[in-house]
């Protein structure tokens, strides 16, 4: 396979596509005179990465028509206390669905922020009772990430049906999650999965025998391009910020995959930064949509 044969997977352009999508149905909702969709967002802190992610939050639910609401604790707020505030989304009524963005000060237990939230708002898709009917191919909220990258290969029809797949992280955010969907009797699934993370002594052998890699080890160009075969999928979730003196800001942000010796031996590969990033935070819009509609709990 040579090098024109490589696909660019365009995450970008799939999202401004759903979000397209989204909006008119927006309008429609507008149209009935029903209530528009309203997500609320919780932040701790100041975590850079964690004020980038809200900030696109609230803008895309702005381009979406979509009501959003934006809660800001220091970080030293008391669990008690951003439970009382759980507690208050679950029971507002006018809040369809709401995120506590992680991570959380060390002093927080994020398990238990999780748990608290009520299910039927979890539009992350993290509370167990939405985990737990995902892992048994009942409808629920898709965590936004895995969501988006099975949204990828559906509209790239992209083959998965005995395929081997290839999942390189096992974080309840991303690896285990997508590890379960490419599991499911349903398009995009039907793979057989090894998932590897960062005790797996032969990484190299499996991601050999793979026709499907998700990497999402969080480790920047950790799949080098004689651990891939001619013709492999190749998803990269990793963006790590790297030093460069290329960049404005001194810093570039860069994926799992060693993008210039994996691509050419690829059939398709996303890039970073414009692949799976831009999906994340359409599917979580995707699941406020659902969430106000009341498409998946009546």
């Amino acid at each position: 396979m040579n090098k024109k044969d490589m696909e660019l997977i365009d995450g970008k352009a799939v999202a401004a596509q759903i979000k397209k999508e989204i909006a008119a149905e927006v309008e429609e909702i507008k149209a009935t005179g029903a209530k528009v969709p309203h997500l609320a967002a919780v932040l701790v802190g100041h975590d850079g990465g964690s004020e980038t992610y809200v900030a696109n939050k609230v803008r895309t639910c702005e381009e979406l028509g979509f009501k959003s609401t934006l809660i800001r604790y220091e970080y030293n707020v008391s669990e008690e206390e951003l439970l009382a505030c759980v507690d208050r989304l679950n029971r507002d009524d006018d809040v369809d669905g709401f995120i506590v963005q992680l991570p959380l000060p060390k002093h927080i237990s994020e398990d238990k922020i999780i748990e608290a939230i009520d299910y039927r708002k979890d539009v992350d898709g993290f509370h167990p009772v939405n985990v737990g009917r995902m892992s048994i191919g009942l409808p629920c909220f898709l965590p936004a990430t895995p969501s988006g990258i099975l949204e990828l290969l559906k509209r790239y029809e992209i083959e998965t049906k005995g395929k081997h797949c290839v999942v390189l992280g096992r974080s309840n955010i991303v690896g285990k999650p997508v590890a379960m969907l490419m599991l499911q009797k349903t398009y995009p699934g039907d793979c057989t999965v090894t998932v590897c993370h960062s005790r797996t002594k032969n990484i190299k052998d499996m991601c050999l025998q793979a026709d499907i890699i998700i990497a999402a080890l969080g480790v920047p160009e950790f799949v080098k391009g004689d651990m891939v075969k001619e013709g492999v999928v190749v998803i990269d979730v990793g963006t790590t910020r790297v030093p460069s003196p290329k960049t404005k800001s001194g810093f570039k942000l860069t994926g799992d995959v060693a993008f210039d010796e994996v691509a050419p031996k690829c059939a398709y590969i996303t890039p970073v930064p414009g692949g799976v990033g831009p999906m994340t935070i359409v599917s979580l819009m995707k699941n406020t949509l659902l969430a106000a509609k009341k498409e998946i709990y009546k």
